[in-house]
């Protein structure tokens, strides 16, 4: 009966299993907060060079009102 109340305590008090499900949880949620990032400041990013295209479009006009040059966009 000492012997396993003995292996009961040891059990209780090995904590290597509980502090691989926190890493793991911890490691989950960076993923997710980077793949949130990277998410947004791309859509961020997008707007800002088609915004810039735009811009450059319009200010792009010769003297007999033909663009000197374009903004091609693949997607």
């Amino acid at each position: 009966m000492k012997k396993l109340m003995t292996m009961t305590r040891q059990f209780r008090d090995d904590e290597n299993g509980a502090a691989m499900v926190e890493y793991s949880i911890l490691i989950g949620i960076i993923a997710a907060a980077s793949i949130v990032a990277v998410i947004a400041i791309g859509g961020w990013v997008g707007s800002q060079f088609s915004g810039l295209c735009t811009k450059l479009n319009s200010k792009g006009l010769s003297s007999d009102g033909t663009t000197t040059g374009s903004c091609s966009t693949t997607g």
